[in-house]
């Protein structure tokens, strides 16, 4: 399948965050983007967050332009629910649940992702 052509490409936020919980606690992995800073964070208006994705490939289709240098990079589902979760929420980020081209995802606080993935 080419990765224009997955299956979460062109549903609605809500259904790639339904999507995302049920990828994420069948894998054991939340896949982010990472360059040699570390990290990727995604800004609004509001807020300031760390984008999460079900798979590899969907965090590739957003390393393009500013961020054509990163790779997806998988944390351990224990590893962000014991580490990633409450550092992010002492460094006041949210999250933003699997955004893709032309689209937001849905956007939450660390705590209430943990909640859906345990």
């Amino acid at each position: 399948m080419a990765l224009d052509e997955h299956p979460l490409l062109g549903v609605s936020a809500a259904l790639r965050l339904q999507e995302t919980i049920s990828g994420i606690k069948d894998n054991q992995k939340v896949w982010i983007l990472k360059d040699a800073d570390g990290c990727v964070m995604l800004s609004t208006e509001d807020e300031d967050g760390v984008p999460v994705w079900p798979d590899a490939g969907l965090a590739l289709l957003w390393a393009t332009e500013d961020w054509a240098d990163c790779e997806p990079m998988a944390v351990t589902l224990e590893d962000w629910l014991k580490k990633w979760t409450p550092g992010l929420m002492q460094d006041e980020l949210c999250i933003m649940v699997c955004p893709v081209p032309g689209e937001d995802g849905e956007v939450m606080e660390p705590d209430e992702l943990a909640e859906k993935l345990m």
